[in-house]
Order: structure tokens, then sequence, then C-alpha cells
């Protein structure tokens, strides 16, 4: 791999804010594009972005509801994507190719957890479609236009804790579980910003996968009130758990991940709490850290090469 997974002391932590962690940094000129940037952890990240100065694209697969809640914010602007269809990711790609724009950050945001078994695709597992293949379909698509010196963000999870990449069934064929679904997807999202880092650092890309952390927002629309409950994410009334972030706290791993001067040199690194995080020695998700199967290059390989021949795209090996 291409760094090491210790911290590097940023100054920076559990509680910090998206928004403190860009005050000085001017994006004034930068163009970012935020998948789902219109609701929960990405609707930070474009409003945070925005605020630093940053011109915003938000790909939505609900383009009038985005336009909706980003109305009035400067600089951002909204073009329809569902990721779950990669013609929707070749026509977004292509028009953005002909604007002839650069592209300085994009941060793979989207994401769908514990859904229903859904189909997608050629039979693709819904969560690994969209989480992974979607957003690998995408970056590949946009390699001409990521500027030198371009970060990809992808936003992983400790839910990676519950699963590696299941080799020998990766679309569940043999019989779904939503969690273990949810948690590979979250495994490739780590290993695809591994692999991609090793690929564009020859041009100057380089890439990053976070954990942003708990914290309840839209994501947990497929978890019953009363599963919430029993895992100790809300209280009876409501509230997240007093350990949970906020999503303007969940949002600031992502763009320092995105924009820190002090991540140069540590390429592929797996990030969390605005800081590289440490190796996992334990099962507790809510402590964090990253296992060693979101960490293995050989993996990473091996499903680069696989997500190429799912997607037919692969502009950088």
């Amino acid at each position: 791999m291409t760094t090491q997974q210790q911290k590097i002391g940023t100054g920076f932590g559990a509680v910090s804010t998206a928004d403190e962690v860009l005050q000085g940094i001017d994006l004034s000129g930068k163009t970012a594009l935020v998948t789902g940037g219109y609701s929960g952890l990405g609707l930070e990240t474009t409003r945070s972005l925005a605020r630093a100065g940053a011109h915003v694209l938000v790909p939505a697969r609900r383009p009038a509801l985005a336009d909706a809640v980003l109305r009035g914010l400067p600089r951002v602007e909204v073009h329809p994507l569902d990721l779950g269809r990669l013609e929707d990711v070749r026509t977004f790609a292509e028009s953005f190719l002909d604007s002839g724009r650069a592209l300085d950050v994009l941060i793979a945001n989207a994401g769908v957890m514990a859904c229903r078994e859904t189909r997608v695709g050629e039979g693709w597992e819904a969560q690994f479609a969209v989480n992974h293949l979607g957003h690998f379909a995408l970056v590949n698509r946009l390699r001409p236009a990521l500027a030198p010196g371009a970060r990809v963000v992808a936003l992983s999870s400790s839910g990676h804790f519950m699963s590696g990449i299941r080799w020998h069934d990766l679309h569940f064929r043999e019989g779904y579980d939503r969690w273990l679904a949810y948690a590979q997807s979250k495994t490739a999202n780590a290993l695809f910003a591994l692999h991609l880092d090793a690929l564009g650092a020859g041009v100057g890309v380089h890439a990053y996968a976070v954990n942003p952390g708990s914290i309840i927002t839209p994501l947990q629309r497929h978890v019953p009130r009363e599963e919430m409950l029993a895992r100790g994410w809300i209280t009876p009334e409501g509230d997240p758990h007093e350990d949970f972030k906020t999503p303007q706290q969940g949002a600031a791993t992502a763009v320092w991940a995105a924009t820190s001067p002090l991540l140069e040199g540590h390429g592929g690194a797996y990030c969390q709490d605005c800081d590289i995080a440490e190796p996992a020695a334990h099962d507790d998700m809510l402590v964090g850290g990253v296992k060693p199967w979101a960490v293995d290059p050989d993996a990473a390989a091996r499903l680069w090469r696989i997500s190429a021949e799912l997607t037919g795209t692969d502009l950088f090996s």
C-alpha cells in the first residue's frame, strides 16, 4: 500500500466540523463534485465547500428535490444521475467532459444502507452496485477531466468491520443479508480508493477513503426505528446516541481529506476523525479504525479488475 495507517497529528478530531477544517482554505476557482450532495452528510459537504469558494456540482437521483434543497447556495449546480444506472453515469460524464471543465475534487458520498434485496443493472446487488460500482464507473469516465493534483474521496464506514469482499458471491445470489451487503460495499469503497491512488499517483491524482463516523441522517431510512433503538443508535425519545456526530461533524473528514496539505505523501490512506486511522485491534465500530481487509493492496487490485470488467470502464490502468 502507499501509506502507513498511523495518525499524523492534524489538530482536528471527532468533534471538528466541516467549516472548521476548511477555515483558511480558499477554494475559489476550484471545481468539486459531490454525489448525493443534497442530503445528510452530502448536503453539509456541499454547503461547506461552497462557503469556501468552490464551484460544486451535485449529481442527484432526485434532481427536483436537490434543486429545492440547494436553492440559494452560490456556485452550486445540480445534474441528474442515478448511480445504479451505468447509462446515466456515461451520459453525465460525457456531458461534463464536453464542457471542457477541469475537476479538482470528487467526493463519492452517495450511498444506500441496509436496504431490502434489490437488483440493478445486470442483476447486481444494489448496495454493491450503487455504493461501489457506480462510483467506480463515474471516476473512470471522468478521468480526462481530473486536474493535476485532483483528489478523490470515497466514503467508507466502520460498517466494513462486518465483511471483506465476498469473492465467491459478490452479488449475494446464494442468500441476501442486507447488513453484510452494506459491509461489503464499504470495504469496496476503501479498496477502490487504495488502488485508485496507486494508479493515479503518476498523473497527480490521489485518493482517500474516509469513515465519517456514526451520524443519524437519511442514510438510515431503510432501518426501522425499533432496530435503531435496539442497536443503541437513538434514545426512546428519538434523539441520536450521545456519542454520535452531527452532520456537520460527519462531513468534516471528507472535506479535510479533499483539501488538507497534511495528506501530501499519504495517498490511499483510510481516514477518520480528520486524521489517518489506526489499524483496528477490536470490533467496536463506534471507536473505529480500519480492518486489514480494507487496506489490502492485493485485494484492491483484484477488486479493480473485477469492477472494470463489470462496468466496462478502466481509464487508469
